[in-house]
């Protein structure tokens, strides 16, 4: 099969630099967002870099259920086939519930969750009439307990996700089409903005999405990534008496 990847929520942030290390690495992209300068100033970036890559790309706004199926349908029909489809585009609004910021919460579990859900949709749609192909969803390391406070929301729906995954990973396990689960901690981006960029706690872009790239390539079942410190702080997350819980958090 062809190395051509999919990835949404390409124009900046993890998306953006999964789509430079996969072109480095000699895949051609398919790249759909909805700044669509930004996407083209990606382009123009990869394609300096490497004249003989081939970047396709499209407007996309997840939450369009008909323009999700479309956007999908018209890579496939562009490339003949799709290896790689890394369902990544999200939010990070949020607020404490009941605080009068449903609209906020609402739109994070909308576009975070049911737009996943439309893109799984139409991704396993091209995979199964392949009978190939490598579906990848990016969850988070909140995935892994509820988070408090502005978090909720947020962690719910990549815990979602991430859920939504694993059960196509139980029903393919053995076949054709593999499934990737990937769970980022603090990365460098522009969702992370918020976050105290001094933490020890934070990768770098470049560093995060290497470990990123790496997990997907050897197309593990799940991963926290970068693998340090997350792992292990993702076992103790999980399984702390609340107390110590929050203190962590």
């Amino acid at each position: 099969m062809s190395k051509t990847i999919l990835i949404t929520g390409a124009s900046s942030g993890l998306g953006a630099e999964m789509a430079r290390q996969f072109a480095a690495k000699g895949y051609d992209l398919a790249l759909c967002a909805r700044r669509t300068e930004k996407l083209d100033a990606l382009k123009a970036e990869i394609l300096a870099a490497d004249p003989a890559r081939r970047v396709e790309l499209r407007a996309l706004d997840v939450t369009n259920d008909d323009q999700v199926f479309e956007v999908f349908r018209a890579f496939q029909a562009d490339f003949g086939t799709v290896e790689k489809i890394i369902i990544n585009a999200g939010l990070g609004k949020g607020a404490p519930l009941g605080t009068g910021r449903y609209d906020a919460n609402r739109e994070t579990a909308m576009t975070n969750f049911v737009a996943a859900l439309c893109q799984s949709e139409a991704a396993m749609e091209i995979f199964r009439a392949q009978n190939a192909g490598h579906f990848v969803m990016i969850s988070s390391m909140s995935a892994v307990r509820g988070m408090p406070k502005a978090l909720t929301t947020y962690a719910a729906t990549k815990a979602g996700v991430a859920h939504l995954a694993e059960g196509l990973r139980a029903e393919l396990y053995g076949k054709p089409i593999k499934v990737t689960v990937l769970y980022p901690g603090y990365i460098a981006s522009e969702m992370n903005e918020q976050v105290d960029q001094s933490t020890p706690l934070m990768a770098t872009t470049e560093k995060g999405v290497r470990s990123m790239v790496s997990a997907i390539e050897r197309q593990v079942g799940s991963a926290a990534v970068p693998g340090l410190p997350w792992a292990p702080l993702g076992v103790v997350m999980k399984h702390a008496p609340m107390p110590l819980f929050k203190r962590l958090i």
